[in-house]
């Protein structure tokens, strides 16, 4: 797969993280804004996960039936548009549904960057891919925070969401001119009347669900991680507002460099073997965050060390974890990639809803969500790798 390719993929990829890391630093201007707290701001947030969640269930047989090419230009179209509703939103009711509207378009270019992996790839070449995708999707939360920051102080909140849209906008005429359908023309296409039929036979293929969820709860815990940070830097230990991004940025940069990491690794070692040993530093690391969390330390230093380790993990499990789901899915693969997305942004959502759940005004609640999806991704890591080895060659 070519350079330029893995750029447009990665930048399609970008959107659903993007839209979320790009303006968390708005949520106290929001908040002023629209004469309400920072817990009815962060709804906007939620709305978001629940959209990213549903949208992708309706791509991935669109994906099986149409091509590629025709769902990923409606969802980024459909993105670009809500993103100027978002920016113009009268009231924080009207910018909650157009935030669910721009997770719906968001979410297209997530399964279907996949789907294109997987229609060009075997395995080992896709979770390469996958490593290389991490790359220009974790430029998102280094410059993203950043950046929002910086405009907000500048321009205000709105101008967040009208970045949004020219970004969108330039990857829509990205995909326009130098992204061809890939789905080869030999492949049968699958009915629409099929779809709940393919996702029920994906539900009960055991190593697609375990890989999946292997996948999905290690991205619980980083969004444990963002929904908690905030409060954690900002309010706990004192961090300016216009420093947040750059301590969002040094995780990032982890994750980055143990991505492009496991890029070199693969040309050794099969994605599964890598993914079953990745686990084990997520999980420990998040209990040594969680042992740090409940001595309340006084500074903060002590707690952003094991959670560096915890984020920059995830550069090795996730796109491990998503190629060998991908792996063999062939005409399915838009549905497979759809249901892996589900799976992967519900128990997201749900990991951050329970940080602010047992929110008690330490560290101590995001520290218990990441170490707790720590020990389900070893569980679940583990029982899917017994299961494949037991499966008929």
């Amino acid at each position: 797969m070519n350079l330029r390719t893995v750029m447009i993929l990665g930048a399609l990829s970008a959107f659903g993280p993007l839209a979320i890391d790009f303006y968390l630093p708005a949520f106290p201007a929001m908040a002023q804004a629209f004469a309400t707290d920072e817990r009815q701001i962060q709804t906007t947030l939620a709305v978001y996960f629940l959209g990213l969640s549903i949208g992708q269930l309706a791509y991935g047989p669109a994906a099986d039936r149409f091509g590629r090419r025709k769902p990923l230009l409606f969802g980024v179209g459909l993105f670009t548009l809500a993103s100027l509703a978002c920016a113009y939103a009268p009231n924080l009711q009207t910018l909650v549904m157009a935030r669910f509207v721009q997770a719906l378009g968001g979410c297209a270019g997530m399964v279907l960057s996949r789907a294109i992996v997987s229609d060009k790839c075997d395995a080992v070449a896709s979770a390469k891919v996958f490593s290389q995708l991490m790359l220009v999707m974790g430029l998102a939360p280094i410059l993203a925070p950043m950046l929002g920051g910086a405009l907000v102080n500048v321009a205000g909140w709105q101008s967040i969401f009208l970045s949004l849209s020219l970004f969108s906008a330039a990857a829509l005429l990205a995909v326009v001119l130098g992204l061809p359908e890939s789905l080869p023309a030999h492949v049968p296409r699958q009915p629409l009347s099929g779809a709940l039929r393919q996702y029920l036979r994906l539900a009960r293929d055991p190593l697609f669900i375990g890989h999946a969820l292997t996948g999905g709860v290690a991205i619980a815990g980083m969004f444990a991680y963002i929904a908690g940070s905030p409060f954690v830097f900002i309010k706990l230990y004192g961090v300016p507002a216009e420093h947040y991004g750059w301590l969002f940025g040094i995780n990032a940069a982890g994750f980055i460099l143990v991505a492009q990491f496991n890029a070199r690794l693969l040309s050794r070692r099969p994605p599964g073997w890598l993914l079953v040993r990745a686990v084990w530093v997520y999980l420990l690391a998040g209990l040594a965050l969680l042992m740090v969390s409940a001595l309340h330390p006084a500074a903060l230093w002590p707690l952003l060390l094991p959670l560096f380790v915890c984020i920059a993990s995830l550069g090795c499990i996730i796109p491990n974890a998503s190629a060998c789901a991908m792996n063999g899915q062939g005409a399915r693969a838009g549905s497979a990639s759809a249901l892996l997305g589900c799976l992967q942004f519900s128990v997201a959502a749900m990991a951050a809803a329970l940080v602010g759940v047992l929110h008690d005004g330490s560290a101590v609640p995001m520290s218990l969500v990441i170490s707790l999806c720590g020990l389900l991704v070893v569980s679940v890591a583990l029982l899917t790798r017994r299961r494949q080895a037991k499966a008929p060659a």
